[in-house]
């Protein structure tokens, strides 16, 4: 046998990774438990252990005790005292700089859940879809976000889903913003009711370009609404970029 033959561990920590870069797995994503990885793969739990090690060493996944293996996520997110975020914190204006990269990158990312969502990311749009609606609007930030990050996952695209997972909390700043300033407004908030049930159909009716369309106009409604407030002097309330512990 060729010196250099793989062993089956390291196949298996091979076809995990590759889980990981197409974006099968997604950060901070729960790596099936060890009698599944077993039952999947043919292979011994010891072999699915030693497996797991060798992506743990390299940082791919994260073991949590009593909890499992997770995927890590492959761009940190910024730390609550980076220099991003005192920037950040110190500039609040800069909320809309963080709407304009929003606007761009959530665009593509419904674009190609459009083309490229399957059974599992339906089941997950739908399901964020309902939790949001059915919670209270002047409180459901994070099923806000949740909604629109399962369409990010549905892009299948692991750069773009690793770069929005990076930024999880100052993405989550600018929907909190738009939740405080926005939907306590009856008409802002019945107009982001539409544009969130035009990107959910769009979506899942595989329609690319109208999705793109849906997403970027969503977020430039944002952006335009939240300045027509201050422009108009009415008490923008400002978020706090700085993660808080339930973030």
């Amino acid at each position: 046998m060729p010196k250099n033959t793989p062993s089956l561990a390291q196949e298996i920590s091979d076809r995990i990774e590759r889980q990981i870069v197409e974006g099968s797995l997604l950060p901070e994503e729960k790596i099936p438990s060890e009698r599944q990885l077993s039952e999947r793969f043919g292979a011994s739990r010891a072999v699915i252990r030693e497996a797991l090690r060798e992506l743990q060493g390299r940082g791919l996944i994260e073991t949590q005790h009593g909890r499992g293996s997770f995927v890590a996520r492959m761009v940190p997110e910024p730390e609550s005292d980076s220099r991003l975020l005192q920037l950040l914190a110190g500039h609040p204006s800069t909320l809309y700089d963080l709407l304009e990269v929003r606007e761009q990158l959530e665009g593509q990312a419904a674009f190609l859940a459009a083309e490229r969502a399957n059974q599992r990311d339906r089941y997950f749009i739908t399901k964020a879809f309902e939790q949001m609606n059915a919670a209270d609007p002047m409180s459901n930030a994070r099923l806000d976000h949740a909604f629109h990050l399962a369409i990010v996952e549905a892009s299948h695209n692991p750069v773009l889903v690793h770069v929005l997972s990076s930024l999880k909390n100052l993405m989550l700043m600018t929907v909190k913003a738009s939740v405080a300033n926005l939907n306590p407004r009856d008409s802002f908030r019945q107009q982001i009711a539409k544009q969130h049930q035009r990107i959910y159909r769009t979506v899942l009716a595989g329609q690319p370009k109208a999705a793109k369309r849906a997403a970027m106009a969503h977020v430039r409604f944002v952006d335009e609404s939240i300045r027509q407030l201050e422009a108009e002097g009415q008490g923008i309330i400002w978020i706090d970029p700085t993660p808080s512990p339930t973030d």
